[in-house]
C-alpha cells in the first residue's frame, strides 16, 4: 500500500517513565544490593582452525604432535597458540545414541541444548550434512546423488560417522538428525530419490548472444526470481552452520546442488556472511555439482528451444553456454575454497567427495589463537600455519573474516542486518522504539492509518559537527495481512541535525508515515537503527482496522497533540494535515503546563433530519437521506475520579469534511490551568439525530515547566 511521502521528525519533551525500559547505570554504581560489588565484562574472541598433517611421502597421518610444533601467523604477524586438541576417528567410541518414544535414533537434542549425551561424546566423531539443494536440480540430478549417497551408507560410512539430512526445495526441512543408524539414513534418502524438480536455477530467455529459449522465458522477473532463488540457498547454508557452532569438532557439509548463479553484486553480502557464518562454526563445505559430465553441443540440447540469430554458426553459442556453466559452479568453488572444503564438478562420479570428506576428517588437530589485531574491521585475515619440521606438509583453511562493528560494515551488509533483524522472530531491544497506529476513513472500505516512531533522543549518540550535533537513523518497516502477505513497506533513512544548545538527551525523536489499508487484522513491525554504533531496536504489534459499516457511531482515532506545524504539501491523504498544517501526535501522553493539548477526532455518516433537502455524497462513501446533522461534542478531565474541567459545548450541524463525509472536531486546551498529575480524558460524542453516542477514554500526565519544582498538591479544584 501506498505511504504518505512527507515524513515528520520533531522533539518532543517527555518525563513519562515506560514499563520495560531499564534504567542506566551511574558510573561506579553497584550493580547488586551489595556494597562494593560490580560486574566486568570482557570479551574474548579465540581463532578455531582445522590442521591436516600428513607425510609427504606417504600421505598418512601424522600423529603426536605439540602444539610447540606449529608456527601459527594471521597476515605474516606470529599469534600465540591459546588452545590444542587433537581428533582421531581411529578412537571412536560406540555413541550412544538418545532412543525417542517412537524408536527412533537421534541426538539431535545435544545441539538443541537437551543434551542426550556430553559433548565430549562427540569426540573423534566425524559430523557429516547432506544438503540437497532440490530446487536446483533436475530428476536425473537427484537420482545420481541418492545413488552415490546410498552407496556410501552401504559401502563406505565407518563407525566413527554421524550424518544428518538436509533438504530444500520450496522451504529447508531438517529430514534425519544426526544419527549413525543406515536403516533411518536410506528410509531417509528415499524421500528424494524420484521427486520433482521445483525449479530451475540456472535458466534463462533466449537471445541472439547465444543463450536458448526455455521454458522459464515466460516466467515474470527471471532474473530476479534467480538472484533471489540463489539467496534463499546462501541463506539455507547461514542457518544450517549457524544451529552447529556450539559444537567444537569439525564438521563437513556435502552440498549437492545443480548449479548457483549469482547475479550482480547484490549477493556478494549473502555469499560472505554464508562462507563467514560456516567458518565461525568450522564447517567445511564439500560442492557436488550433480548435473556430472555435460555435452554442450552448439544449438542446445532437446531440454531447450531453437535459439534466435547466427550465434549456431559463429561459435558464439558455445561460448556462452561454458561462461554460464562456469558462472553456475564458480558459487560453489568459493563456498568450498573459503571453508576449507573441495568443490566436484565434471564427473559422473561421486564417490571422491564422500572419499575427501572422510580422509579429511580421519585425524587433524584443532589449533586456536587470540589474534594480536584488536581491529574489528571485517577484514579477510590470511593465515599461515607452519611445521618445525620438513618432511610434512600441512592442510589448513585459508583464514577468516574478523568481526566487524558498525562502523566497518560495508553498505549492503548494513541494509542486510536491517532485513534480518526484521524478518527475526527475536526482538531487538539495544535502542528503545514506541510506536502508535491511529486510523481515519477515507471511503468506504478505505483507510488510512498514520504511524508515529518514538526514539529517546538520550540513546542516539550525535557527532559535534561546528555547533550542531548531527546523527541519522534507519527505519525499515512493514505491515502484513492476516495471511502473512505485505502490503506495505517503509525503508528510510532520517537525518538529524540540533543545535548544541537543545537538550537532545531531555527529547524524543519522533518519526511519522501511514499506510493505507483495507478493514482487517495486521501485523506492524519496525525496525529502527542509529548509525553511530549500529544498536537496533524494534516494535511490532498487531493491528486492527474496524470495519465502521456498521457501527453505530462512526468514530475515527482521537489524536492527542502539543505541536502543529507547517506543511505545505499539496497531498489530501493524510487527515492529520489540515489547511497547510500537521498535527503531530504526541505518542506517550505527556504534556506541560505552559503547552497546548489539541484534539482532532471525525465522526462519519452522521445522522440526517428527515425533514432537511437530501445531498450528495462524497465521492466513494453511499448516498444518506435526510437534512442537517447534528452532533454534540466535549471533552472531560478527571482526576481520582472527579471532573475538575471540561470544554464547551460544541454542535455541528454541517458536514465540514466533504471528501470524506466526515464531520471534523478540533480542540484546543490550555493547560496552565491544570495542575501537574495524571488525568483521565473523556471524549463524549453525541450524534443527536441519530441516537447514537461515544464516551473514548484516554489517558495523560501533565507536568511542571522545565526547571519548575511544582508544589505538592492536595486537591485540584474544578476549573
Amino acid at each position: 500500500m501506498r505511504r504518505v511521502l512527507a515524513a515528520g521528525l520533531v522533539g518532543l519533551m517527555a518525563g513519562l517513565p515506560v514499563a520495560g525500559v531499564a534504567q542506566q547505570q551511574a558510573p561506579g554504581q553497584s550493580t547488586s544490593g551489595t556494597s562494593g560489588t560490580f560486574t566486568m565484562k570482557v570479551r574474548s574472541d579465540i581463532v578455531l582452525t582445522n590442521v591436516v598433517v600428513r607425510d609427504k611421502k606417504t600421505g598418512a597421518v601424522v600423529k603426536g604432535l605439540k602444539a610447540e610444533d606449529f608456527t601459527v601467523l594471521e597476515n605474516g604477524k606470529p599469534q600465540k597458540v591459546a588452545s590444542f586438541d587433537y581428533q582421531n576417528v581411529d578412537e571412536a567410541a560406540v555413541l550412544a545414541e538418545k532412543t525417542t518414544v517412537s524408536g527412533k535414533a537421534s541426538i539431535a537434542d545435544l545441539f538443541n541444548r537437551n543434551l542426550a549425551a556430553t559433548p565430549e561424546a562427540l569426540r573423534d566423531h566425524r559430523l557429516i550434512v547432506m544438503f540437497f539443494d532440490l530446487s536446483s536440480m533436475q530428476d536425473e540430478d537427484i537420482d545420481r546423488a541418492v545413488d552415490a549417497a546410498n552407496d556410501y551408507v552401504n559401502k563406505k560410512m565407518q563407525p566413527a560417522d554421524l550424518v544428518a539430512l538436509v533438504s530444500m526445495s520450496t522451504g529447508l526441512t531438517m529430514d534425519q538428525d544426526f544419527t549413525s543408524d543406515k536403516t533411518a539414513l536410506l528410509r531417509g534418502l528415499s524421500k528424494y530419490n524420484g521427486t520433482d524438480t521445483t525449479g530451475l536455477a540456472n535458466g534463462g530467455t533466449g537471445s541472439t548472444d547465444g543463450t536458448s529459449d526455455d521454458t522459464t522465458a515466460f516466467a515474470a522477473d527471471d532474473t530476479e526470481y534467480n538472484s533471489l532463488n540463489t539467496d534463499r540457498e546462501l541463506l539455507a547454508i547461514r542457518a544450517i552452520a549457524k544451529s552447529l557452532e556450539r559444537v567444537e569438532q569439525k564438521k563437513s557439509m556435502l552440498y549437492f546442488s545443480g548449479g548457483l548463479t549469482r547475479n550482480g553484486i547484490e549477493n556478494q553480502a549473502s555469499l560472505r556472511a554464508a562462507t563467514n557464518e560456516a567458518v565461525k562454526a568450522n564447517l567445511a563445505i564439500y560442492s557436488v555439482d550433480t548435473r556430472g559430465l555435460q555435452a554442450l553441443p552448439p544449438v542446445g540440447d532437446a531440454s531447450k528451444g531453437s535459439l534466435r540469430g547466427t550465434s549456431a554458426y559463429s561459435g558464439a553459442a558455445v561460448q556462452s553456454q561454458f561462461s554460464a556453466n562456469f558462472a553456475s559452479q564458480e558459487t560453489l568453488g568459493t563456498l568450498s575454497s573459503d571453508t576449507g572444503g573441495k568443490a566436484f564438478f565434471d564427473s559422473n562420479d561421486f564417490a571422491p567427495a564422500f572419499q575427501q570428506v572422510q580422509h579429511d576428517t580421519e585425524a587433524y588437530y584443532i589449533v586456536g589463537f587470540r589474534s594480536t589485531n584488536t581491529l574489528r574491521d571485517g577484514s579477510f585475515r590470511h593465515l599461515t600455519i607452519k611445521l618445525n619440521r620438513s618432511d610434512a606438509k600441512v592442510e589448513y583453511r585459508p583464514g577468516y573474516y574478523a568481526p566487524a562493528d558498525f562502523q566497518h560494515s560495508k553498505t549492503e551488509d548494513r541494509e542486510l542486518q536491517l532485513t534480518e533483524q526484521l524478518k527475526s522472530d527475536l526482538p531487538s531491544t539495544d535502542v528503545a522504539v514506541y510506536l502508535q497506529a491511529l486510523f481515519f476513513r477515507l471511503a468506504e472500505g478505505k483507510y488510512y492509518v498514520p504511524v508515529s516512531l518514538i526514539v529517546p533522543g538520550s540513546q542516539i549518540p550525535f557527532i559535534k559537527n561546528g555547533d550542531r550535533d548531527k546523527a541519522t537513523l534507519d527505519v525499515l518497516g512493514q505491515v502484513k495481512n492476516a495471511q502473512g502477505i505485505a502490503v506495505g513497506n517503509v525503508r528510510d533513512t532520517v537525518k538529524l541535525a540540533l543545535d548544541a544548545s537543545q537538550q537532545v538527551q531531555r527529547k524524543n525523536i519522533q518519526y511519522s508515515t501511514g499506510f493505507t489499508l483495507a478493514p482487517g487484522r495486521y501485523h506492524l513491525k519496525f525496525v529502527v537503527r542509529e548509525n553511530q554504533t549500529g544498536a537496533m531496536g524494534s516494535f511490532e504489534t498487531d493491528l486492527q482496522v474496524p470495519d465502521l459499516k456498521k457501527a453505530p457511531m462512526k468514530l475515527s482515532s482521537i489524536v492527542m497533540a502539543s505541536q502543529r506545524t507547517p506543511n505545505g504539501a499539496k497531498q489530501v491523504v493524510n487527515p492529520l494535515v489540515r489547511d497547510g498544517v500537521e498535527w503531530i501526535p504526541n505518542v506517550p501522553h505527556v504534556f506541560r503546563q505552559d503547552q497546548h493539548l489539541f484534539f482532532l477526532y471525525e465522526i462519519y455518516d452522521a445522522a440526517r433530519a428527515k425533514d432537511a433537502p437530501e445531498q450528495a455524497p462524497a465521492p466513494g462513501l453511499t448516498r444518506r437521506a435526510g437534512g442537517p446533522v447534528k452532533v454534540l461534542t466535549s471533552i472531560e478531565f478527571m482526576s481520582g475520579g472527579v471532573k475538575v474541567y471540561e470544554t464547551p459545548l460544541v454542535e455541528a450541524d454541517e458536514v465540514n469534511t466533504p471528501e470524506r463525509g466526515a464531520v471534523a472536531f478540533q480542540f484546543d486546551v490550555p493547560l496552565a490551568g491544570l495542575k501537574p498529575g495524571t488525568y483521565v480524558c473523556q471524549v463524549n460524542v453525541i450524534d443527536d439525530a441519530g441516537g447514537s453516542f461515544s464516551f473514548p477514554r484516554m489517558a495523560l500526565r501533565i507536568q511542571a515547566p522545565a526547571g519548575v519544582v511544582p508544589a505538592p498538591v492536595a486537591a485540584v479544584p474544578a476549573l
